[in-house]
């Protein structure tokens, strides 16, 4: 293996693990193949991630929070929270759509590592759903909102709208007619959230 002049670090090897797998698939890529990628021994990877599954999870970890990442400023910002409500679900519809319509293969390895990868989706869930509940807290605070229990309500909300952003519903994302259906849960939604 050649040398790489570039320091090794966890990064580096995530964004390879990510190539690797969008060329191999979940079932074909292997650790050997990223560190090939890199130019290094599959011990230096090893050196960063102990196992597989672990590298595996991490990836995952990442791909997820890249989701989270571009939805917290919406759900922190301090503006109107039926306005922050409506743009968060449709950043998430819209992050969702983009990362299955941009990069289908991508997008199907990730599911097939997001169903290995129990803990990183569990935890992005967790991440969300409090998102939500921080918009939907303002709003009950501000009187916007009905809401006796924030955290219950996001959940509620989280679930009424999966058909837009879980990646089980990801075919129909397509559809004709998708983002009319969208708008409709969401404004219904907002009018049940109403004090």
């Amino acid at each position: 293996m050649a040398p790489t002049s570039e320091t090794l670090t966890a990064e580096r090897i995530l964004e390879a693990t990510e190539e690797v797998l969008r060329r191999h698939g979940p079932a074909k890529a292997t650790v050997v193949d990223v560190a090939r990628a890199l130019g290094v021994s599959h011990g230096s990877v090893y050196r960063h991630f102990r196992t597989k599954a672990a590298l595996r999870e991490a990836v995952t970890k990442r791909w997820l929070d890249r989701t989270s990442g571009e939805l917290s400023g919406i759900a922190a910002a301090d503006r109107d929270p039926e306005a922050r409500l409506r743009d968060w679900l449709t950043a998430l519809f819209a992050a969702k759509r983009r990362k299955a319509g941009d990069d289908p293969e991508l997008f199907a390895t990730y599911t097939v590592l997001t169903g290995e990868n129990g803990t990183a989706v569990s935890e992005h869930i967790a991440d969300l759903t409090a998102q939500l509940t921080r918009v939907i807290q303002a709003g009950a605070e501000t009187g916007s909102f009905t809401a006796a229990d924030p955290e219950a309500t996001a959940r509620a909300v989280f679930q009424a709208t999966a058909r837009f952003h879980d990646p089980g519903y990801a075919q129909e994302w397509r559809q004709e007619g998708v983002e009319a259906d969208f708008e409709a849960v969401v404004d219904l939604l907002v009018r049940g959230l109403r004090a």
